[in-house]
């Protein structure tokens, strides 16, 4: 029996149900570099023309250790990039009421050109009155509805950050993606609805799946593109994948070990894979660059 198994694993290794070929790893973080530089240098030009340096307000309300991390990294990319920051940090106690009227007071501050409020919030905050609160002019997240809608009808002003950075990454491929088919595991209003309408806009064909679509497995398998934004590590397989696939990996988990893991299970889905994303170091960078991209576009849009 142990010989029969043996010979089992060794045939499945030696002839596994999907082709063995080596995807081409899309360098998130060193695309993002390239678009902070590019970032920085506008900016310095700005000054240099005698306009303002551009400004990003970021709110983090309460002490969340994973959107500590966040906002710390955001902070630097907005030095690098020559962008001025200004931190808000209220407790976690204060009412949604002060929120809203600190967002109104960063609303009307001409030194601002972007507002990011971190997410998740406290339980008592509603995350839609905060969100509908930031001027459509300084939602530099691309979530409030009126920018949700003009990216709908395809006339986008400010899209949102991560649907932006994946199109971006999908674009280096240097791949015609006219008329694929593309799926998004997760229907989220960040990432999976907004990143529907972005395919679109590249002549893409977009499916949004989620927890209760049928044999997802399967309409992964007809994919061309690969969209993983679902948040549980590990969960889409390899021989979901349709060879030479791209793989976007949106999901970004922690581990009881420390240690940061996507929605796809890397090592064995790129194998299958033509293009794919590792984690960390592909889709996290492009969405701060994308953020910073924004705000220099809405200082561009107020002076």
């Amino acid at each position: 029996m142990f010989m029969h198994m043996r010979e089992s694993a060794l045939t499945y290794f030696e002839n596994p149900p999907y082709p063995i070929m080596s995807a081409q790893i899309i360098d998130g973080k060193a695309v993002a570099e390239n678009l902070r530089e590019s970032i920085r240098q506008a900016v310095e030009e700005r000054i240099n023309n005698g306009l303002r340096r551009p400004g990003l307000a970021v709110i983090l309300v309460g002490d969340n250790p994973a959107s500590q991390v966040y906002v710390r990294n955001k902070k630097l990319a907005c030095e690098k990039a020559g962008i001025t920051s200004f931190e808000h940090t209220p407790p976690a106690d204060i009412s949604e009421a002060d929120l809203l009227a600190l967002i109104h007071e960063l609303n009307n501050d001409d030194r601002v050109d972007g507002i990011l409020v971190q997410l998740p919030l406290p339980a008592h905050i509603d995350e839609e009155s905060v969100i509908e609160t930031i001027s459509p002019d300084k939602d530099v997240d691309g979530f409030h509805p009126y920018n949700i809608g003009r990216l709908m009808i395809g006339k986008p002003t400010f899209r949102p950050c991560t649907p932006q950075g994946v199109t971006r990454l999908l674009e280096t491929t240097g791949v015609d993606i006219t008329g694929n088919d593309a799926v998004i595991v997760g229907r989220s209003n960040i990432v999976g609805r907004p990143m529907a309408f972005e395919l679109l806009a590249k002549d893409c064909t977009p499916k949004i799946c989620h927890s209760r679509s049928k044999d997802l497995p399967a309409q992964i398998k007809q994919a061309d593109i690969v969209v993983a934004a679902i948040g549980k590590p590990g969960f889409i397989q390899a021989h979901w994948i349709k060879p030479g696939a791209i793989v976007i990996d949106v999901g970004i988990n922690r581990l009881e070990s420390g240690k940061l893991t996507g929605d796809v299970d890397f090592e064995a889905a790129k194998e299958v894979a033509g293009y794919i994303t590792p984690v960390p170091g592909g889709v996290g960078p492009m969405t701060i660059a994308c953020l910073l991209e924004n705000t220099l576009e809405s200082a561009r849009n107020r002076d």
